[in-house]
């Protein structure tokens, strides 16, 4: 599976959220940790696929979406830890905690698998 599969709808779930978190309780933290953590794992993605469409690795977009996931991991899981609420801080540290695994897997791996040219 390729990164850019997860990463696009992970960045907008976060993105949503932390709209979501503005829109219901005012909470400009959640606007902007939300927007900007979103933006910055949906331009990852989109840069991950548009390598991927001319057969290449990117890097440094597997690099970013992995350290986006691992603040988020780190950022929420002590949200966590202070409340005890689930939502949101417990679901967002718990699905970063699982992108993250993702990403560190891709790397080890080295990134997507490109297919071979079909001539």
């Amino acid at each position: 599976m390729h990164d850019f599969c997860f990463t696009i709808p992970y960045g907008l779930l976060i993105l949503v959220g932390g709209l979501v978190g503005y829109a219901r309780r005012g909470s400009t933290a959640s606007l902007a940790g939300g927007a900007s953590s979103g933006l910055l794992l949906l331009l990852a993605g989109f840069v991950s696929l548009k390598a991927f469409e001319k057969r290449r690795n990117s890097y440094l977009a597997l690099i970013l979406e992995t350290v986006c996931a691992l603040v988020l991991t780190y950022v929420m899981g002590q949200r966590y830890l202070e409340t005890s609420k689930i939502m949101p801080a417990g679901l967002v540290a718990a699905l970063s905690v699982l992108m993250s695994g993702f990403y560190l897997y891709k790397i080890a791996n080295g990134g997507n698998d490109i297919p071979s040219k079909a001539e």
